[in-house]
């Protein structure tokens, strides 16, 4: 009899309300790849008074229209 073991994963996904995240601080524009911005990422951000651990940034950093607007807001 053949027995085999299958690993499993868990995944924890979160779901960030972006409309309570605050004090957004982004770092890597580069104006020369305007207009995509790819180098652009979320290096600070707050829910609540709370700072955003690193997997709640590499989250928010997911989502690239939240980082676009970020940027765009940041620089006009």
């Amino acid at each position: 009899m053949l027995f085999m073991f299958v690993p499993t994963l868990t995944i924890n996904i979160m779901k960030i309300d972006i409309n309570k995240v605050d004090n957004v601080e982004v770092d890597g524009i580069d104006t020369r790849d305007y207009p995509d911005f790819v180098d652009a990422f979320i290096s600070y951000a707050e829910i609540d008074g709370v700072e955003l651990t690193d997997e709640q940034l590499d989250e928010l950093n997911d989502d690239g229209d939240f980082v676009y607007n970020c940027v765009i807001n940041k620089l006009f």
